[in-house]
């Protein structure tokens, strides 16, 4: 069973719970400053919506760990004549994964259920049947009995999530949208919370100056992680995001690599991670007994370590990921274990960084 205590078992749940598409982030960048506020040095919101906890030594070399909170969505764009309600994506879609979903429409007053849907198949015409689906195809369905109706209710720029659920399954995973990416959130802030819980308890010393920052807007171009790079001006920076778990049917091991739920955080190498910085995770994990995966990536990794590798001079950057089944779909599946061994390893990471250590590729 997961060592997760109680209360970070109960944040991790209430930000599955809580929406959070690119751009409007507020709501869950409110519940990380009152879950890590008690614990950090600082605590502090900027202009672009990133929230940065700190603690450790200013004086000591500045670590920047990155977990975008954002999760893909949808946003109103019209309303018809009849009430029904036409939205654009935030972030990639599968308009497949769309059809016939519960939704909710996040409105000033607000959240407001809706279903989002086709015409049934029984009224589709044979040349209809054979096609995918398209976006425009798609609309959703609030209720509302006119456009006046529903004009009362939403606006157009209202954002729009999949019905946020947190799901148990067996042998300690959990379903729901959204754990990409805050089950990389929840890792990176529960890290600092762990390394200040040490230091209070006088288990370890943090030589470190330790920022934690649950970024925005990586779903639309990393745009958070980058803004926050140039606040803080890290030496040293690990994004945590999701990877694609291969052990279900259909997915190449041999192109994918061999990624299991449960299998511990996956440590990527490649060009846009430091091989310092990746050598050192490894070790970590052998010398504490955390369990990891290996994965590789050949070019810029599509996720929040892209964007901190170049940062300024260049940081030496490293990439954790959770293992993650069913990416962008209403049942994404994560392994609690996955992420309270990422947390862990990212602990005992910020626990070992102090002012000698080099990271400059010999």
């Amino acid at each position: 069973m997961t060592a997760i205590t109680p209360g970070s078992l109960d944040f991790f749940r209430a930000a599955i719970l809580t929406p959070s598409p690119s751009g409007y982030e507020q709501p869950i960048q409110r519940l990380v400053r009152d879950f890590i506020s008690p614990h950090a040095d600082q605590v502090r919101t900027d202009v672009h919506g990133n929230v940065i906890a700190s603690a450790g030594d200013p004086a000591g070399p500045r670590l920047l760990l990155a977990g975008h909170c954002d999760q893909i969505g949808m946003l109103v764009t019209y309303v018809d004549e009849f009430g029904f309600v036409y939205a654009q994506t935030i972030g990639g879609w599968d308009p497949q994964q769309l059809i016939g979903q519960a939704m909710t429409v996040w409105t000033d007053s607000g959240p407001l259920p809706a279903v989002i849907s086709r015409k049934p198949i029984h009224l589709l015409n044979e040349t209809e049947r054979k096609q995918v689906v398209q976006l425009e195809q798609l609309w959703l369905d609030i209720g509302a009995k006119s456009k006046a109706e529903a004009d009362a209710k939403v606006r157009v720029g209202d954002c729009i999530t999949l019905d946020l659920r947190y799901r148990p399954l067996l042998e300690n995973l959990i379903s729901g949208p959204g754990m990409d990416n805050k089950s990389g959130m929840w890792t990176v802030i529960e890290a600092l919370r762990r390394c200040v819980e040490r230091v209070a308890t006088k288990q370890a010393e943090l030589k470190c100056h330790l920022h934690s920052v649950s970024t925005v807007q990586e779903e639309i171009g990393l745009r958070g992680a980058k803004t926050a790079a140039g606040s803080v001006q890290p030496d040293v920076a690990i994004a945590v995001d999701v990877t694609h778990a291969s052990d279900c049917p259909t997915i190449d091991k041999t192109q994918q690599g061999d990624i299991k739920l449960g299998g511990g955080p996956v440590i990527f190498r490649g060009p846009n991670m430091s091989p310092v910085v990746t050598e050192r995770l490894i070790s970590l994990a052998r010398e504490h007994s955390i369990p990891f995966q290996l994965a590789a990536i050949g070019r810029a990794t599509p996720n929040d370590a892209n964007v901190l590798q170049i940062h300024g001079g260049g940081v030496a950057t490293g990439l954790v990921a959770i293992p993650n089944r069913y990416m962008h779909s209403a049942v994404e599946v994560i392994s609690l274990d996955d992420i309270h061994h990422a947390a862990e390893l990212l602990c005992r990471f910020a626990l070992r960084l102090t002012p000698d250590c080099d990271f400059t590729p010999a």
